[in-house]
């Protein structure tokens, strides 16, 4: 999806280049939802990078993995069957159809049985990083907005279609002079602010005044880097240096709604143009092309990871205010992000609204990764 910049959200991603903005399955303590969101622009992706087949690892199973027994092996069971799918090695496609055939067979499928398929099925191969040390976790979502289909005093901003005549790859001006020009073809108009955080997200879905729903889905981008705010807002002493939450980014955008606000924006001179998608009531697609089931799919760095792999994390002593102690599970490579690279770097999907938001934007946690390898 977004990613853009989710939410995600989500992302993909996560709100730490804006905002520096999943859980996987395994429940962690609750805590306050309060951090910084990771963006996770989600455009139209390129497949990944073809990698050679894998080979299965020998002698490492899957009891080794921290949390594996305490893991929810059913739910983890429907969210590789809903994704592994997009799947192109051959032993990964033997696998899913192997999930498929045992879906059909076993009415309904039990804890014990998801556990053992996954167990005969897999070994283990740990992600590293260069230099051995921890990667990072983030995470996006997909957030919900009001909108209206004409322009007010509050909602001002257009979600603009992309420009007449654009073609792909072009660069197009920034956000400054975008928004300073007359809207053209605005499929719908928004508080500014929340416009700012669904381009950070990528995409997110609109309730206009009559109640219809819309998604505002990705359609491209200006071809402008992204950069974060919320280093910028600090070092001019908008917020305090450790004050740069999203929802605190976001609460000094509306207090500060106009001139000011627009300003403080255009430090990003990245700006997504959006389509209108219908609103079926579920979960955004990522750039695999599958519905991303909530805190069970993550966005990866293409150069190192296929989409439909399966994903063990394992992330614990997150920092940010609000932050929940730990997120382990089993997750599935279904979505990218311009701001996940690396072996060790994934932007977990935290599912739709608010409630996704507010735990998303707190999710900044140092990350081990290790890759199921399909038996053969």
């Amino acid at each position: 999806m977004r990613r853009p910049a989710l939410a995600k959200a989500g992302s993909s991603a996560a709100l730490g280049l804006l905002l520096a903005l999943a859980a996987c399955a395994i429940p962690a303590p609750p805590s306050p939802p309060t951090g910084r969101p990771v963006p996770a622009e989600r455009p139209p992706a390129p497949p990944p990078t073809r990698l050679p087949e894998s080979s299965p690892a020998p002698g490492v199973s899957l009891a080794a993995l921290p949390g594996w027994g305490a893991e929810d092996h059913l739910a983890a069971f429907e969210a590789y069957t809903a994704g592994c799918g997009v799947a192109r090695e051959g032993a990964a496609r033997t696998q899913c159809a192997r999930a498929q055939m045992l879906r059909q067979t076993s009415r309904p499928v039990t804890p014990s049985a998801a556990r053992a398929f996954f167990e005969t099925g897999f070994t283990v191969v740990a992600a590293e990083t260069t230099d051995g040390a921890p990667g990072l976790l983030t995470a996006y979502f997909a957030p919900e907005y009001p909108a209206r289909s004409r322009p007010d005093r509050e909602f001002d901003a257009p979600v603009l279609a992309p420009p007449e005549g654009w073609t792909r790859g072009q660069v197009l001006p920034s956000r400054a002079d975008i928004e300073a020009a007359p809207p053209a073809r605005a499929l719908a108009w928004m508080r500014a602010e929340d416009l700012f955080f669904m381009q950070i997200q990528g995409s997110g879905y609109l309730t206009l005044e009559d109640g219809r729903r819309v998604r505002a889905a990705y359609a491209t981008d200006n071809g402008r880097p992204f950069t974060g705010i919320a280093r910028p807002m600090a070092e001019q002493g908008l917020l305090p240096q450790n004050g740069t939450s999203g929802d605190a980014i976001r609460r000094w955008l509306a207090d500060h709604r106009g001139p000011e606000a627009r300003a403080v924006m255009a430090l990003n001179p990245r700006y997504i143009f959006f389509r209108a998608d219908p609103d079926d009531g579920g979960h955004p697609a990522g750039a695999a092309g599958v519905p991303l089931p909530p805190r069970r799919a993550i966005a990866v760095d293409p150069a190192h990871w296929r989409y439909g792999d399966v994903v063990w994390i394992a992330a614990d002593g997150g920092n940010l205010r609000g932050a929940r102690g730990s997120y382990q599970g089993l997750v599935m490579a279904l979505d990218t992000g311009s701001a996940i690279r690396g072996p060790v770097r994934a932007d977990l999907y935290m599912g739709r609204g608010e409630a996704a938001g507010s735990e998303a934007g707190a999710v900044r946690h140092p990350l081990r990764m290790w890759r199921l390898v399909p038996r053969r």
